[in-house]
């Protein structure tokens, strides 16, 4: 067990609620070792009628993601200890999704990386005007794993192909908009949602009563800001290569086209095609666990790459913003540095038995 997630069960609910503010409730391997066993006991569990994820009241953020310098650290090194907690995190990713009773994660602050797959998958996702949901891991090189391969290329159009390829940001009620959350409601009633599902009874059926009392809360969903450049969105990231997408954005030629152009340019190259290919992947695959072990493998050899050590250094280590990536143009990104990163591991392979 860690100090950094509270893990009970109250009234029938299973309680996960992550208390690790100085790291804006970060995830690391026991946090996600915690959760994994916890879903496990609780699946076969008749008393337990439906798990509830949140953070520490009267602290920021939801999850701003995982430990990046435990991953960079270990990167460098033998990456034993990156790897180990790829497979805990991915391990507790699948065990959301096909967790058979209903799940409530309260996005209510940062949603980042690891704080994503921690939520998106669950049954019932509340967004509130404090949310910022991203996957900003083209910006250090990695990749948007947690199952971004998955729910990514399941949203709208192509807004998860917008969303991975830029890391742009979706906050308040556009993250409800795009369907990463199920529900909107504003912060100041998260204490009274938290109050009315700790007094119901959910043991005659949680999912009625659960869809009750956000029907109570939760307020309409508007279109979402992005839809003003949906068609450029659907137009423009379409494509299967990297370079026929910004071509498309160049060719638009309007100021919001013309500013996604500039954000790439900032980017990993490599990892923007790792990311374009694991989304074009994700969404041929039948089932979420295929899905997961592609990631493992992308993510067994990211964390040693260039420009994954790079981007932390450039972002998090020194903060100069200037990362030096190698290749530093999508053009000298060749199809066999993106398909190495694919290849299966053999008896390494990620496995969820």
């Amino acid at each position: 067990m860690t100090d950094d997630v509270s893990i009970r069960v109250e009234g029938g609910v299973g309680r996960i609620t992550l208390t690790r503010p100085s790291a804006l409730h970060a995830l690391n391997t026991p946090m996600c070792a915690a959760i994994l066993e916890a879903l496990g006991a609780w699946a076969g569990d008749a008393n337990v009628y439906l798990a509830m994820i949140d953070h520490e009241a009267g602290t920021r953020g939801f999850c701003a993601g995982g430990d990046i310098r435990m991953l960079a650290t270990s990167g460098a090194g033998d990456a034993s200890e990156a790897r180990q907690f790829f497979a805990t995190e991915y391990r507790m990713n699948v065990a959301l999704d096909e967790f058979p009773k209903p799940v409530l994660a309260i996005m209510d602050g940062v949603t980042m990386g690891g704080g994503v797959g921690l939520s998106v998958h669950g049954s019932h996702r509340v967004a509130t005007e404090r949310t910022l949901f991203a996957m900003p891991e083209t910006g250090i090189g990695l990749f948007p794993d947690v199952g971004g391969g998955w729910f990514l290329p399941r949203l709208s159009g192509e807004l998860g192909t917008w969303l991975a390829m830029t890391g742009d940001r979706l906050k308040g009620v556009d993250v409800a908009a795009a369907r990463v959350a199920t529900h909107f409601l504003p912060s100041e009633l998260v204490p009274n949602l938290v109050k009315q599902i700790q007094s119901a009874d959910f043991s005659i059926s949680a999912a009625e009563m659960l869809n009750e009392i956000l029907r109570s809360l939760t307020h309409s969903i508007p279109a979402g800001s992005f839809e003003a450049h949906r068609a450029i969105i659907n137009a423009c990231f379409v494509f299967d290569t990297a370079e026929e997408i910004v071509a498309a954005l160049e060719a638009d030629g309007s100021e919001w086209a013309l500013k996604q152009v500039e954000t790439l340019r900032t980017k990993s190259p490599e990892t923007i095609k790792v990311a374009l290919r694991q989304l074009r992947e994700g969404r041929k695959l039948r089932t979420f666990r295929e899905n997961m072990q592609m990631e493992f493998r992308i993510g067994w050899r990211k964390v040693q790459s260039h420009d994954f050590q790079e981007g932390v250094r450039a972002v998090i280590v020194d903060k100069d913003n200037a990362p030096a990536w190698s290749p530093s143009t999508l053009e000298d990104v060749t199809e066999d540095m993106v398909t190495k990163y694919f290849e299966p591991l053999g008896d390494k392979d990620l496995t969820f038995d």
